[in-house]
């Protein structure tokens, strides 16, 4: 392979940073914004309804982790297998584990792979998954942080083998709002702005917006209701965000299940049942069965109401990529 490092020009060079190939990194996270523009220094990357991976190599050492730090190579033998055959063997790439249903990212599709750890079973499974790339923070054995992120998405594009499995996500440069009016016709969940030239920082950044064509954020499940009629399991699940330390309760949640899915969480949720409420302030939910907060999941909602709860929620999936304590109210700015 040809130096990567010639194609770089000469403030670029100085920018790289020795590094040996990482355990781990911090992904780079994005701040929701309900501002929408258009600028030349900004691209603009659709966003992908699905599982953020960060992919390892060293040597013959391929790991998938979820932004918590949990293995996912069991889940996605696939990924794994086409990042093996890759032409370099010291990378760490940022990307999204992807599912379709039609031509639409669905998360709830790929839950049906999430909860498979069972790496033939997940080979069986008629779920395909797709890993969309759009990051390179580590190359060769040097950190591209300092990088701008046309240098890093430059490099990407051009230094790996891109087929069905691995896929290369594109971008659009300057026309954000009319991206974003036709990522919402297409139902799509949104998009992605990136400053142009900025690093790759390993925390929550405003360098990095998202545009969100519908409202929905991660939950922490803290307790639920029982059945009623023919439902089998639960009839709800009591739900919250956490606010200065503290699980403060946003609502409960009936709808988005299916009987398998209320059955078999329900065996999951009477195993870390508790009698102390989770919340903050104790709901005025009757007959509530309390659970100590280790789940989250996935939920879309119109609005948030004055008072701190969810208008019209519905559940999409649960999420093990973020831990209980990191969810907070994903509010944007006016």
């Amino acid at each position: 392979m040809s130096d990567w490092r010639d194609e770089l020009s000469e403030s670029e060079r100085d920018r790289l940073e020795p590094a040996d190939p990482p355990e781990w990194i911090a992904p780079m996270l994005a701040t929701l914004t309900d501002k929408r523009f258009s600028d030349p220094g900004w691209i603009y990357e659709r966003k992908l309804d699905g599982e953020r991976l960060l992919a390892f190599r060293n040597g013959s050492d391929v790991r998938l982790l979820t932004r918590n730090r949990k293995n996912a190579a069991d889940t996605y033998p696939e990924l794994i297998e086409a990042l093996e055959r890759q032409p370099i063997d010291d990378f760490v790439i940022d990307g999204e584990a992807v599912a379709f249903d039609g031509r639409v990212s669905s998360f709830s599709r790929l839950q049906q792979r999430m909860q498979i750890d069972d790496p033939q079973k997940a080979r069986d499974s008629d779920v395909a998954v797709y890993f969309y790339v759009f990051d390179l923070p580590h190359l060769d054995g040097r950190s591209l942080d300092a990088l701008p992120l046309r240098t890093r998405k430059a490099l990407l594009k051009n230094l790996f083998d891109f087929d069905d499995t691995v896929r290369f996500t594109p971008h659009r440069n300057e026309d954000g709002e009319a991206y974003f009016e036709q990522a919402c016709e297409k139902g799509w969940e949104g998009v992605i702005a990136k400053r142009a030239d900025s690093a790759y920082r390993h925390s929550r950044s405003r360098d990095w917006l998202k545009f969100k064509c519908g409202h929905g954020q991660e939950l922490v499940i803290g307790g639920f209701t029982e059945p009623r009629g023919e439902r089998v399991g639960f009839g709800a699940l009591l739900v919250g965000v956490y606010e200065d330390d503290e699980l403060r309760y946003a609502g409960k949640v009936g709808t988005g299940y299916d009987d398998e899915f209320l059955a078999g969480f329900r065996e999951r949720l009477d195993e870390i049942e508790t009698d102390d409420c989770p919340f903050a302030e104790t709901p005025s939910e009757s007959g509530a069965t309390w659970v100590e907060p280790e789940y989250v999941g996935e939920f879309g909602f119109t609005e948030w109401t004055d008072d701190g709860k969810l208008r019209h929620p519905r559940f999409l999936g649960l999420r093990r990529d973020k831990n209980p304590t990191d969810v907070v109210r994903e509010a944007g700015d006016d």
